[in-house]
């Protein structure tokens, strides 16, 4: 669990902001959503492959332009 330490004087406004922006760093809510349900080895295989080859196109692409 992530705490935030609310400094003397300060908004509540931007403790919430600090906290969100940590939560987002720490791809807390990825995570989650990840345990949510149960992936096989295999799968999670696929989907690198497939992110892999994604990336590469793209990059492929920008050089050619």
């Amino acid at each position: 669990m992530l705490k935030i330490e609310i400094k003397p004087g300060e908004n509540i406004e931007r403790a919430l902001k600090r906290y969100k922006r940590k939560v987002r760093n720490v791809k807390q809510m990825d995570e989650i959503r990840e345990r949510k349900q149960y992936t096989k080895k295999s799968q999670k295989r696929r989907e690198q492959i497939k992110k892999a080859k994604f990336r590469q196109e793209y990059l492929n692409r920008l050089e050619n332009e």
